[in-house]
């Protein structure tokens, strides 16, 4: 398996859900609201045996009339064309962001058209009735629409080697990932598992859903991906976006 982080920058983000830019060294952390967090958007794609996988999407920012995840492709030799399968974990703005882009005409449409996207239905819906400012409906109307989408219920295995399991713990139908090819197993956890340090503490998270089961999970997941020698990857890990137990 070949792994790319596809860092889109650092952000700070407080209670208002807003995602301002951050530069390390530059910028100080103090001088943000009160219980600002420091974070990295970083989707991943992961070339295997038999696909090109997306995993979560970004902010969906532009730069220069570019999608700044199809610039992030083509910088490593990927063309947006090539991406096979979207693997969603959940539909917050800043995993989600990237799912659709908006046309001349005013409509969004699917920012991989050649791919399968894989979304839990009941994500999908609870976002469209949870809306702003955590979610953006009218980015996610496309997947309603778009023959090139799944809709998953609950668990399972998509082509022998990917496995999902809805969590529930950062939002209520949040799901993580296991990809299993040419001996390695590679694990993304989304907002669950967002972090490497956040993986060897005990601690409640107030941003998540359940936080407690989160918690619980990490726990969970850090000892079984010890002993089974997984890769983890970090979607909001400015230091360490891949870890691999040896």
């Amino acid at each position: 398996m070949t792994i790319i982080p596809l860092g889109e920058g650092a952000f700070t983000i407080d209670k208002t859900k807003v995602f301002v830019p951050f530069e390390p060294g530059k910028d100080d952390l103090q001088e943000r609201s009160a219980g600002s967090l420091l974070v990295e958007i970083q989707p991943f794609v992961v070339v295997t045996t038999e696909d090109v996988l997306l995993i979560d999407t970004g902010l969906g920012f532009e730069r220069d009339g570019q999608l700044q995840l199809h610039r992030n492709l083509r910088e490593h030799g990927i063309s947006p064309e090539s991406v096979t399968k979207v693997l969603i974990s959940h539909l917050h703005k800043d995993h989600a962001g990237g799912i659709s882009r908006k046309t001349a005409a005013g409509n969004y449409t699917l920012s991989f058209p050649a791919a399968t996207y894989f979304v839990q239905q009941r994500e999908l819906a609870f976002a469209e009735d949870k809306g702003l400012p955590s979610y953006i409906p009218e980015e996610l109307a496309c997947l309603r629409t778009s023959d090139n989408v799944r809709l998953l219920n609950g668990d399972g295995v998509l082509d022998g080697y990917i496995r999902y399991r809805v969590t529930g713990g950062h939002c209520p139908y949040h799901q993580v990932f296991w990809i299993a090819d040419g001996g390695q197993k590679v694990f993304f956890g989304g907002d669950e598992a967002p972090q490497l340090g956040q993986m060897k503490h005990k601690f409640v998270a107030k941003y998540d859903f359940d936080g407690k089961k989160s918690m619980e999970l990490r726990k969970q997941w850090w000892e079984e991906g010890s002993a089974e020698k997984w890769t983890f990857l970090f979607y909001h890990d400015i230091k360490a976006p891949v870890f691999s137990f040896e």
